[in-house]
């Protein structure tokens, strides 16, 4: 009914503006209570925002790489399979941040949920420090392992050497936008990301072509300017930490060892981290097996992974909205409200990812062509996306549930179904398509489809089965 005195169109802008308004919103919200639509469309609307602002910085970096020419390219390709690897650690740890923080609110206990977020800057910096050392130190070995010829390794060493080096912004910025999350906070980490990006987007051309009095660095000023946006936004994060926001407030006492609640942090977040690391290296065994196919196959795979972020991590967002209520909820003993939540959400992540691949379907040709003008390269990066594109519906639904089991802290659900999925499917479904049966690249991109298929009928009958209802952490 359109409120009185108001045409019902003009009713409608006014009720779609008050949801954007509450959505960008910090203030105080009760996700436990609200309606719970709109519950979700609070929560996803920024994390949708701040998951395809993270898609930008791959965009932003290809954009302007891939005019330094196929060995730029195919350096940052293979550099990235290497920092999922990374995320997958910093995903991870979040997974544990936002199960117990959303636990923990949803309970009423604030305090705990601060002590969660301080537990977790410790995690944080020991994670930076390894891969660091690692990155600094070895970063042409690391290449050279994952197939880079000498005039790969020749470009892109010194943009793996910074991207690694300066993991500690990987690292928080995942961790404290976590925690945001599970406090009912998404805004907050969504202009985190609106910052990091800002300065992404400046800093990138000036960085790469040597505008100005800046300095020409190539390939490398890529990684030099995203890992300066992303330390910018992990400052603003901890001040806004450290100022507090409804749910979330962390201080000094909170910072100080709590051997309990690191526990606890650790055996949730090592669900999350093996549950990634299995899905990361799997995507590490198929860029290493496309990379035996040329440095074409390598560049125009890394462009329609690019092209796939853009979609996938929005989609992604909508799933997050799962796990905060999943959590809450849990927290608040509201399970059929838990239940559904993920139904919403899983409606309406499938049907952006389907709208999705019917663009892929149609237009992959015209998307390819705004990164590359060499076909062989657009011929693989184009015949990626229509081949995954038919697995999209799939994708979503399985996102939505893992997260799902991940809101609730059962983070070892995810793990298992990854393994008999990627592993024990995709990895050997690739390599007999795209060598035995000489399919080539194409045989592991039907491979990628197949596997996340399998992911969710699997995770769908786990879901069923109920047992994530019942899961304390």
């Amino acid at each position: 009914m359109a409120a009185p005195g108001l045409s019902p169109a003009r009713a409608l802008r006014a009720r779609v503006r008050a949801l954007f308004a509450e959505a960008f919103s910090t203030g105080e919200s009760d996700l436990t209570h609200a309606p719970i639509d709109r519950a979700v469309l609070v929560l996803a609307i920024p994390m949708v925002l701040e998951m395809a602002m993270e898609s930008v910085f791959a965009i932003t970096d290809m954009f302007f790489v891939a005019t330094l020419g196929a060995a730029a390219v195919a350096a940052v390709g293979l550099t990235e399979a290497v920092m999922m690897l990374v995320y997958a650690v910093a995903v991870g740890l979040g997974m544990g941040v936002t199960a117990l923080v959303a636990r923990r609110v949803g309970e009423g206990h604030d305090e705990a949920a601060g002590r969660v977020a301080g537990q977790a800057l410790w995690l944080g910096l020991v994670t930076a420090a390894v891969v660091a050392v690692a990155g600094i130190g070895y970063g042409e070995a690391i290449l050279r392992l994952m197939g880079a010829d000498a005039a790969i390794i020749d470009v892109g060493a010194g943009y793996t050497r910074v991207l690694l080096g300066g993991a500690a912004s990987v690292v928080y910025i995942f961790l404290l936008n976590a925690a945001f999350r599970g406090a009912g906070q998404p805004a907050v980490a969504m202009r985190a990301l609106a910052l990091a990006n800002g300065i992404n987007i400046v800093l990138d051309p000036c960085l790469i072509f040597g505008l100005g009095p800046l300095p020409e660095l190539g390939v490398t000023g890529a990684a030099t300017a995203t890992t300066i946006g992303r330390s910018v936004a992990v400052v603003y994060l901890l001040a806004r930490l450290w100022r507090g926001a409804p749910h979330l407030r962390v201080r000094l006492r909170h910072v100080a060892l709590a051997p309990a609640v690191m526990l606890a942090l650790v055996r949730v977040s090592l669900g999350g981290i093996a549950q990634f690391l299995v899905a990361t290296a799997s995507w590490v065994f198929l860029m290493r097996l496309v990379a035996t196919f040329g440095g074409a196959a390598i560049a125009g795979y890394t462009i329609a992974i690019r092209i796939m972020d853009v979609t996938i991590l929005p989609a992604w967002g909508l799933s997050n909205a799962a796990a905060t209520l999943v959590g809450q909820n849990l927290g608040a003993r509201a399970v059929a409200r838990a239940e559904e939540a993920v139904a919403v959400v899983m409606r309406y992540t499938v049907g952006f990812m389907l709208l999705v691949a019917v663009v892929f379907l149609l237009g992959a040709e015209i998307l390819v062509g705004a990164f590359t003008s060499e076909a062989s390269v657009a011929g693989y990066a184009t015949a990626c996306l229509r081949l995954v594109a038919l697995g999209y519906g799939f994708l979503a639904a399985g996102l939505v549930l893992t997260q799902a089991f991940n809101g609730a802290g059962d983070t070892w659900t995810p793990t298992a179904i990854n393994l008999a999925c990627f592993w024990a499917l995709q990895l050997p479904l690739a390599w007999w398509l795209s060598t035995p049966l000489g399919h080539g690249p194409g045989g592991v991109f039907v491979a990628v489809t197949v596997a996340e298929a399998a992911v969710a009928l699997l995770a769908w009958y786990v879901y069923r089965r109920g047992r994530w209802r019942r899961v304390t952490i």
